[in-house]
């Protein structure tokens, strides 16, 4: 069998989860190919943890404290890409929390 990253990181998982046969990535410049599944996968890391709350996250981290990690990987990137769009965040500052005192 041929050691190939082509087929790992590329063929597979453009058939897989993109649903693309054979012949649509032969016919495929390979840019295109691997640009679409590199978005699909920023697509997965970005809405993993949609519907989840941080108290969520901290219950289930207790068991799995790896998905801490991961949780806050897609949290940043969902902010970069916010903010690279024109999305206004809210800011957590320290001095919203202690304006009632």
């Amino acid at each position: 069998m041929i050691d190939s990253p082509d087929a790992v990181y590329i063929i597979i998982p453009a058939m897989k989860n993109l649903n693309m046969s054979w012949r649509e990535i032969k016919q495929t410049p390979r840019y295109e190919v691997m640009g679409l599944v590199a978005a699909f996968n920023q697509y997965e890391i970005l809405h993993a943890y949609d519907g989840y709350t941080d108290g969520d996250i901290s219950s289930l981290s207790k068991d799995k404290p790896e998905l801490r990690s991961a949780y806050n990987k897609s949290m940043s990137l969902k902010a970069k890409y916010e903010t690279s769009s024109g999305k206004r965040r809210e800011e957590k500052k320290f001095s919203h929390l202690v304006r009632g005192y």
